[in-house]
């Protein structure tokens, strides 16, 4: 584990940024005159009328993360609020979205990982449940909070500690959201309103779980009774709530399970129900033009996510992540990204932002959790890496893994 030596023309522009008060936007508006004043490699200011894409003059990244979770204009095909940061920072960044499931990315990556090698990504963004792991095997970098001023001043209270990283020191929240329960309205107008109303007789066959096993899990054993935050559960509980996953998936009433991917099945209309993510149905529904698909928080409650930023030991991008993630704790930047992507963000100030920008949505609980709603989500504890193995198993030995 290390930090990487700090690029003194960034440092400078965080110092000044610190000492200002300014928004990350406002800072990049203003680099010109502070290369110049540290008499380094110039990151050269871009006005309106500057290029698109910044030139690559103040580094480059590579931005691993999931579907869905980054603000894009169906128009011009791009990405907004990146293309704004690179133009901005004249930093080249290249996103992929290339997490479908945490478990499946950190196996592609593992080898190099272990090694200390260039895992071809600088910035990943896993939920903390998965990340933790990697933190277990000392294969991260921690953040400098200095280089991050904004991070500092609007992270949210609910994300802003972890049982493994209490001060967020390794891992700095992206999004948060819920996991739940989904149907199509208009083919299922019936509607689901609990994890067993899934296994009636006209969803057979038509259902979808996730392959993420706590959050599948998860709703099973809210369901049967279970408080998941605490250390009240364990084996008997997991295995527990496996059993009723093993036996729906065995006789038929499961079509599949999935990781991101699960969205392209309720399109298609092969899935009518299932477990979902909050933001990705808001997604589907924003694409569609008409609530297709409903999001249900499950009456024993759903369970909550957070995903966050992290640096692989070999990010060769250490300066250049810091930018990008103080960028997006811009309270304006932040409304703009949870404007598409609908998730709960972990900065303070964009619900005032996103009352300017979109009043409804400031208004939506399912990205600005109010107490009602608050009381009804559960962030279920982690287990240890002994039961992560054996119940990571147990759960791919169901799916024929």
């Amino acid at each position: 584990m290390r930090n990487a030596p700090t690029d003194p023309v960034i440092a400078e522009l965080v110092r000044r940024a610190r000492s200002t008060q300014l928004t990350r936007r406002r800072l990049f508006q203003g680099v010109g005159l502070g290369a110049a004043a540290v008499g380094a490699a110039s990151l050269a200011a871009c006005s309106p009328s500057g290029p698109a894409y910044g030139d690559g003059s103040a580094g480059k990244l590579r931005w691993a993360s999931w579907t869905y979770y980054l603000d894009f204009d169906e128009e011009t095909q791009d990405f907004t609020s990146l293309n704004e940061f690179m133009a901005e920072s004249n930093i080249e960044v290249e996103y992929f979205e290339d997490i479908d499931d945490n478990k499946m990315f950190m196996a592609k990556v593992k080898d190099q990982l272990k090694l200390g090698q260039d895992t071809g990504y600088d910035l990943f963004t896993l939920t903390d449940s998965s990340l933790i792991r990697l933190w277990e095997q000392e294969q991260l970098t921690a953040f400098d909070r200095a280089l991050m001023p904004n991070v500092d001043d609007q992270m949210i209270e609910l994300v802003k500690h972890s049982s493994f990283d209490p001060d967020r020191e390794w891992s700095i929240p992206y999004q948060a959201g819920m996991t739940g329960l989904v149907y199509n309205s208009q083919l299922y107008p019936k509607g689901i309103a609990s994890v067993s109303d899934l296994w009636h007789p006209d969803l057979k066959g038509k259902v979808s779980l996730l392959s993420e096993q706590d959050d599948t899990l998860g709703l099973i054993m809210l369901e049967q009774g279970v408080d998941i935050t605490g250390d009240g559960w364990g084996d008997d509980e997991f295995f527990a709530a496996l059993d009723v996953a093993e036996e729906h998936i065995k006789n038929g009433d499961v079509y599949t399970v999935k990781g991101n991917s699960y969205t392209q099945d309720l399109q298609s209309g092969a899935v009518l129900a299932g477990m979902a993510w909050s933001g990705d149905v808001a997604m589907l529904n924003e694409e569609e033009g008409e609530e297709v698909w409903k999001f249900v928080v499950p009456e024993a409650g759903a369970t909550l996510f957070i995903d966050s930023f992290c640096l692989p030991e070999s990010t060769a991008a250490f300066e250049q992540s810091h930018a990008l993630i103080d960028y997006y704790y811009d309270p304006e930047v932040a409304a703009q990204v949870a404007e598409y992507v609908q998730y709960v963000t972990p900065v303070a100030g964009a619900r005032e932002a996103m009352a300017k920008r979109n009043p409804e949505m400031a208004e939506n609980t399912l990205v600005f959790p109010d107490e009602e709603m608050s009381a009804r989500i559960h962030d279920m504890r982690t287990p240890t890496a002994q039961e992560d193995n054996r119940y990571a198993q147990a759960y791919q030995k169901i799916l024929g893994n």
